[in-house]
């Protein structure tokens, strides 16, 4: 293998350009990063899909101690207090360091921040960029900050495995370009490398999106904590697409409707209607598609009028979709959207596994909890991006030693195809114990070769131990709720568990 020489003694690997991965590299200026991106900077990423906008208590009416009450409370008895309120207590700072690398965010006619409001919000606290556009300003204005920086050097390639000193810490990455592997050493791995979503079959996610970050980390030995949280966006539009492209939650801040084929609302007789929490939102379509209705997003009207200007970005899916929204309701139905769960990190974004960091969607931090508040991901990946920073660069004082792979298992490209119809017919919006047992028994064979399937296992695997329905993870056959536990394991854990019991299913399966 070939080795990079730039700075080898004191650089720090970062796996990932999106919002998270872009804002470590940024903050641990003047410390030199090498940020490894398996695309281009500002492809590939969920970051630049992302609609709604960053949470930040800004406004007169608002304080970060309400933001934090609101993203307990979506929580659903999993989130963490402190976590909650540190994050919150950031947002107003990350919107000012935003604003200075570049980043234009809308304002209204006096000049202030336009705030808008999302479902279970208790106050319009939504900073948003070009209407709907949020996460392609930001993630715009990050790349144009990671190019101009010296002492970040951005290398495209995919991360393979990664590498251990003899005391087990983690001492770089092995990366793939063009079918030759080479190493990076370093003293310290983050992960920034996103989420899940399209380990299922509907999915708003980008199609890179199999939680490689996720498997990476599982087979270094890290803690995996509330794996099976997935939340499901309720309205992704159900016109064909895949990945299925998104109508903001903000809609339905700004008065549009969910209604069924006769027009009748869907969220009829629940608490909080329309702007209901997602999980709620999700089950309420999910039944009704689930009974042969058919569901709708109701803009038509002033709204969907005013859409071409206020929701750039839905307006032009709608339009590709040969949908006016004027006009026409928006046919939409739950999707795979955002992972709660994650590599456990404790207030540092530090893992249980020494050197390894990990920032964004693919860590769980304790914010989310069982079910994240809408528009905290891109604040979370923000804060907590500044927090490893901070720590590393405080911490981290001796080279590490002679690094060697973790593994030198090959892990040939899979067929995502069976994995994705898996997922979403047996671990997806509702579920119960027969689709968990099978999940866990058709995956488990494949866990060791394979990680997309390793990933899809630690999902179903802490599905099946949730015997109760809390936030986004709901069984029907187990309606109530238990006392508030997180779930954690390791990968090592899961497979003695699951590999006898799968033979065993199997072999039933086959008969």
């Amino acid at each position: 293998m070939n080795a990079l020489l730039r700075n080898p003694a004191d650089r720090v690997v970062v796996v990932g350009a999106g919002v998270a991965g872009l804002s470590v590299a940024l903050r641990l200026a003047p410390w030199p990063v090498t940020l490894v991106s398996a695309s281009p900077l500002g492809l590939g990423t969920a970051t630049g899909w992302a609609q709604g906008g960053i949470a930040a208590a800004i406004g007169a009416d608002d304080a970060a101690s309400f933001h934090a009450a609101d993203t307990l409370a979506a929580g659903a008895g999993l989130g963490e207090p402190e976590v909650a309120a540190r994050v919150a207590a950031e947002g107003p700072r990350l919107i000012d360091w935003l604003v200075r690398v570049g980043v234009a965010f809308d304002r209204a006619e006096d000049g202030a921040l336009a705030l808008g409001l999302e479902a279970a919000h208790g106050r319009r606290r939504i900073v948003r960029a070009g209407g709907d556009a949020t996460g392609a300003r930001v993630l715009e204005g990050l790349v144009r900050a990671v190019q101009g920086a010296p002492s970040v050097e951005v290398v495209v390639a995919t991360v393979r495995d990664l590498l251990r000193d003899g005391h087990g810490a983690v001492a770089g990455v092995v990366c793939e370009r063009d079918g030759v592997p080479f190493r990076i050493p370093a003293r310290a791995v983050v992960l920034a490398t996103g989420g899940l979503g399209a380990l299922y079959a509907a999915t708003t996610n980008p199609r890179g999106a199999t939680g490689r970050g996720l498997a990476l980390a599982a087979r270094a030995g890290a803690v995996m904590r509330d794996m099976e949280f997935v939340q499901f966006h309720p309205t992704a539009i159900a016109a064909g697409a895949d990945p299925m492209p998104l109508a903001t939650e903000a809609l339905r801040g700004e008065g549009a409707r969910l209604v069924d084929e006769h027009g009748e609302p869907v969220m009829a007789g629940v608490a909080g209607g329309d702007l209901a929490p997602r999980d709620v939102v999700a089950r309420g379509i999910f039944g009704a598609l689930a009974r042969g209705r058919s569901v709708h997003l109701d803009t038509r009207g002033a709204l969907g009028h005013r859409m071409a200007a206020r929701f750039p970005t839905v307006a032009a899916l709608c339009a590709a979709a040969g949908i006016d929204p004027a006009v026409q309701a928006i046919p939409v139905r739950p999707a795979a959207h955002y992972h709660m769960g994650g590599v456990k990190v404790d207030a540092h974004g530090a893992t249980s596994v020494p050197g390894l960091y990990a920032c964004g969607e693919v860590a769980s931090t304790g914010l989310h909890g069982a079910n994240r508040l809408a528009s905290n991901s891109l604040l979370e990946g923000l804060a907590f991006a500044g927090f490893i920073a901070n720590f590393i660069a405080d911490g981290l004082a001796a080279a590490p030693g002679p690094a060697r792979p973790q593994t030198g298992a090959p892990r040939p490209p899979a067929d995502l195809a069976p994995i994705r119809a898996l997922m979403e017919a047996r671990v997806g919006v509702v579920r119960d114990e027969a689709g968990l047992t099978e999940a866990v028994a058709r995956l488990a064979p494949r866990a060791a070769t394979c990680d997309a399937a390793l990933v899809a296992l630690l999902v179903a695997h802490a599905a099946l131990g949730r015997r109760e329905s809390r936030g986004a993870h709901w069984r029907s056959d187990f309606g109530g709720q238990v006392p508030a536990r997180h779930s954690e394991t390791t990968l090592g854990a899961v497979l003695a568990e699951t590999e006898p019991a799968a033979r065993e299913a199997a072999e039933a399966l086959a008969r």
